[in-house]
């Protein structure tokens, strides 16, 4: 079966820089399924996978814009240490959900000067050129209850 919308795929992938650094990998852990024409994996991906059937390889370069986004100078924020709930905790790098306008974003301390925070709204790979090394390991259609629910099920999901 090759993969189109509504498909479930099961996939290996290996996630890299421009420098080949590896920023994320299945390989050695559960492999990736989800829910294909669904915006569940990037944009640049998943037009490279449409078509493609189990035992191909795959490897796409993506750019921001059709990853995760360029980084964008005003999602970067001073908030004053009072702010936080638990303030001795924070430390650079540190990072922690922030429901927003655009709905719940990670947030990364990049800078802590006195009580002032800065905090860091974008995707932490947002500006980067990935590129992705994948091997799709199996097609399914979806069930009519993944597709209502708009997620895959997994042997141990019971919603």
């Amino acid at each position: 079966m090759k993969i189109a919308k509504d498909c479930v795929v099961t996939l290996d992938y290996t996630l890299t820089d421009e420098d080949g650094e590896i920023l994320d990998s299945s390989v050695g852990d559960e492999p990736l399924r989800y829910l294909h024409g669904h915006g569940e994996i990037v944009p640049g991906l998943e037009r490279a996978l449409q078509g493609h059937e189990p035992g191909d390889r795959v490897q796409v370069d993506v750019s921001p814009e059709d990853g995760y986004g360029e980084w964008d100078e005003d999602l970067v924020e001073i908030v004053d240490r009072e702010d936080f709930d638990d303030p001795e905790e924070l430390e650079i790098g540190a990072q922690f959900e922030v429901d927003t306008d655009e709905g719940v974003r990670i947030a990364t301390v990049i800078e802590m000067e006195g009580n002032e925070i800065t905090v860091d709204l974008n995707h932490p790979l947002a500006g980067m050129q990935l590129h992705f090394d994948v091997t799709v390991s199996e097609v399914r259609k979806a069930s009519d209850e993944e597709l209502a629910h708009g997620h895959v099920h997994g042997p141990h999901d019971h919603d």
